[in-house]
């Protein structure tokens, strides 16, 4: 058990012939009880102080682990949302490449429908132009040849 300064105050000592000076020793000792007490309550107050820093220590450890944790969080849902980002960009992009060969196939049976409408306008026309010359032949050898008959026919 540690030295108390009640231990130092009731503390008697033997006297001997000759002995220390009553009142010097009297004297040193109520100054090293002042400092001792002096020292006792400076000891219990960094006692204090230092519960009360580890307490502080303590709640700034817990702060420190829940900002970690807050500081992964955030990392990890930064790289959900990049990567769900990444993943709709790409949808969108082959939603459109698919948009765009859809239009290119519109367009390239547009062409071919037209072209085939084409071919039929040439042929139609090549048709009525062979009809219109066998017509004006025909005509052209009544004409030509109708007198001719004619005067066959009168002889």
């Amino acid at each position: 058990m540690p030295l108390t300064p009640l231990d130092i105050v009731n503390k008697e000592f033997k006297h001997g012939f000759r002995g220390y000076n009553e009142d010097d020793v009297n004297e040193f000792l109520d100054e090293i009880v002042r400092d001792y007490e002096a020292l006792i309550r400076e000891n219990d107050e960094l006692k204090e102080n230092t519960s009360g820093m580890t307490e502080r220590l303590e709640q700034y450890r817990k702060l420190e682990a829940t900002l970690q944790n807050t500081l992964v969080i955030a990392q990890q849902t930064a790289e959900e949302v990049k990567a769900a980002a990444r993943k709709e960009a790409e949808l969108i992009v082959r939603e459109a490449e698919a948009k765009a060969e859809e239009i290119v196939r519109n367009a390239e049976a547009r062409v071919r429908e037209a072209e085939n409408q084409l071919s039929q306008l040439r042929y139609e026309t090549e048709k009525f132009r062979a009809q219109i010359k066998s017509l004006l032949e025909a005509q052209l050898r009544l004409v030509t040849e109708g007198p001719l008959l004619q005067a066959a026919v009168e002889s």
